[in-house]
């Protein structure tokens, strides 16, 4: 009697996604690969990490350029820290709530500068950012994606409303700007976050008795 082979199982094929879940499941896979390797990572290299065929990514991106600019556009996308800026205790003292903020600000801007940076060293960064100006010169994507975690931060300083100099809405957005700068890339000695939260709260003069 002829022992007979059972058939190899069938392949299940994935589940099939929305284009804007693929497009979004693509964006995840190259980004750390576009820090990595810059505006020469391979589609192929993409398609490898995200489990795709390579052809797949050219179903929901007209070409490489169009996908670079959408991992520039996913890293300044300010959602995740302003749900993270959100999430902060109220009931903590307003330096560790703003200490734990900086962190926050500064990790995400720390994305950017990584996206952008691999971008700009292959000569690509002008090609995948073309934002235009609005009204009085301003780029509106840019103040938009500011103005919500500014409102996120706004909401850190209110349980202590009473005791501010200034409205939580100016300290927000004064202490925003102070990040920005502090975290500019090749800064000399850069000031931890826990020199920056004391400086913004306590200012340049030392308590009497404090100065060295």
């Amino acid at each position: 009697m002829t022992e007979t082979s059972s058939p190899e199982p069938s392949r299940r094929r994935a589940p099939a996604m929305e284009p804007d879940q693929r497009r979004a499941m693509i964006v995840a896979a190259a980004l750390p690969l576009v820090i990595e390797f810059g505006a020469s990572v391979t589609t192929a290299k993409i398609a490898r990490a995200a489990g795709i065929g390579e052809g797949t990514i050219f179903r929901v991106f007209p070409d490489k350029d169009t996908l670079l600019a959408a991992c520039m556009a996913e890293a300044v996308r300010p959602d995740d820290i302003v749900a993270h800026l959100e999430s902060i205790a109220l009931d903590q003292p307003l330096a560790d709530r703003l200490t734990e903020a900086a962190d926050v600000v500064r990790g995400h801007m720390a994305r950017i500068g990584a996206v952008a940076g691999a971008l700009a060293a292959a000569g690509r960064l002008e090609r995948v950012t073309t934002p235009k100006p609005g009204q009085g010169g301003r780029l509106p994507d840019r103040e938009a994606g500011l103005a919500r975690p500014r409102a996120a931060l706004a909401a850190l300083f209110e349980p202590d409303r009473e005791a501010l100099r200034l409205a939580p809405e100016r300290l927000a957005d004064a202490f925003q700007l102070l990040l920005m700068s502090a975290g500019r890339p090749g800064a000399p000695d850069p000031l931890t976050t826990e020199e920056l939260v004391d400086l913004f709260l306590h200012g340049a003069l030392a308590a009497p008795g404090e100065a060295g």
